[in-house]
């Protein structure tokens, strides 16, 4: 039977289990286009899905995305029904799947249910119990943009999407979304330290990573609801402005790790406060701070430490009835921030500038010229007691001699005759900001 709605054709069928396990084998059944999800059930819900099967309960439509490839093969994109066709591929171990193999509870010639796998399934010739199960399938053509949109519809319940994972089915081809994703795998083991397994799986550290770069895109902080989306969506940032916020937004999260190493033991590990405090140091370096002196950021961390310590038990005296005292009020003012509505600009503002008043003024700025003069180069080249390198020792002349920077000016050095050296080009190359 065939409807039409809208942009949208539907034809209602079934298929068999061996169906769609052929059409996979062929590469007919594509299970992750690219406006699917990751896979998000867990091997309690895969192990009932076969046991509903095998006791021949009828389970929910699988809806295909019909199209026609190159060759003029009928192919398929799974809008909805991946978890389940990946639970009867994992459990007869097909293709890739075959290190996913799992054994559930089988009902086969008894009352009675054994754990089974499908080998044993196989050889005790009754593999047609799960080969010959009909499933209903909604089979769809249209305009990809429709398709998209039914698919975001259809996972707003069970398992609903994500607001990451829709972002990830409407703007799965943006160049900014794209950019989000690489980031979110290339810091993949620091954002694992910041959120659960199952956080990850719903792709809530690319969600994160996408209002961090947003954030980056815009010059500081934004409201969460109202900017993100829209600067994924749009044409707002150019590919060149897109790239530089990348590196950007990679440095300062280098930035914070050497300030904070040991984050996931303190508040700040939460998404808001995270947030706040990414965003503080993002705005510290953009102001031209030095972040990377080892002793300061001993002492940031320090700070820090003992002002998420001070919340928390700020915290639980409230939450037991108990009054705050007037030395406090930093900390009760602070925790009002992640109470509510706490994504908004405002409240996000106040956060950071809790937060700024706690470190700002434990940084230095960095000088704001970089480079010596052509009158410093001099006045160090004819005052210096021997014209040779400082580090290899080689014979300087005139035409090769470079000045280095004995503290380097990203660490808060001068550029100043104090804090000069001569050096020949390849040992000033090598020695970087050491």
């Amino acid at each position: 039977m065939e409807v039409a709605l809208n942009q949208l054709k539907y034809e209602y069928g079934h298929k068999t289990v061996q169906d769609l396990v052929s059409l996979f084998e062929r590469g007919q059944l594509n299970l992750e286009p690219g406006f699917q999800r990751d896979s998000v059930w867990q091997p309690s819900d895969r192990k009932k899905l076969i046991e509903t099967i095998f006791m021949h309960y009828p389970i929910p439509s699988i809806f295909l995305y019909k199209q026609v490839d190159e060759q003029g093969r009928l192919v398929y994109d799974v809008i909805d029904g991946k978890q389940r066709l990946e639970t009867i591929l994992m459990f007869q171990g097909v293709r890739r799947f075959r290190g996913n193999r799992f054994s559930a509870a089988v009902q086969v010639d008894t009352d009675e249910c054994e754990e089974l796998d499908w080998s044993t399934v196989r050889r005790a010739g009754f593999e047609h119990r799960l080969m010959g199960y009909k499933i209903q399938t909604v089979e769809i053509e249209g305009d990809l943009s429709d398709i998209i949109s039914l698919f975001v519809r259809i996972n707003s319940t069970g398992k609903g999407l994500t607001s990451a994972e829709k972002r990830h089915a409407r703007y799965f081809r943006s160049p900014w979304f794209l950019a989000a994703q690489r980031l979110a795998r290339k810091h993949h083991d620091y954002f694992e330290s910041l959120l659960t397994p199952a956080q990850i799986s719903r792709m809530k550290h690319v969600e994160l990573v996408c209002e961090l770069l947003a954030s980056v895109c815009n010059g500081g902080i934004i409201d969460k609801k109202k900017a993100v989306d829209k600067v994924i969506g749009g044409d707002l940032v150019d590919r060149k402005e897109l790239e530089n916020s990348a590196r950007k937004l990679s440095r300062v999260l280098h930035l914070l790790q050497g300030i904070l190493p040991e984050i996931t033991t303190t508040r700040f590990a939460n998404v808001v406060d995270f947030y706040s405090l990414y965003m503080l140091i993002y705005e510290l370096e953009a102001d031209g701070l030095i972040l990377t002196d080892r002793c300061r950021n001993a002492q940031a961390q320090v700070l820090l430490v003992e002002f998420a310590k001070r919340i928390d038990e700020v915290r639980i005296r409230m939450r037991n009835g108990e009054g705050v005292t007037l030395e406090d009020a930093l900390y009760r003012d602070y925790l009002v921030t992640v109470q509510g509505n706490t994504d908004s600009l405002v409240t996000r503002r106040r956060r950071a500038d809790i937060l700024r008043g706690l470190l700002g003024g434990l940084f230095e700025v960095k000088d704001e010229r970089r480079a010596f003069t052509r009158e410093q180069r001099r006045l160090i080249w004819h005052t210096a007691e021997t014209r040779r390198c400082c580090r290899c020792r080689e014979a300087l002349s005139w035409e090769n001699f470079t000045i280095d920077h004995v503290i380097a000016h990203s660490r808060g050095g001068r550029t100043s005759q104090t804090n000069a050296a001569l050096m020949c080009r390849s040992c000033n190359s090598r020695k970087g900001a050491r």
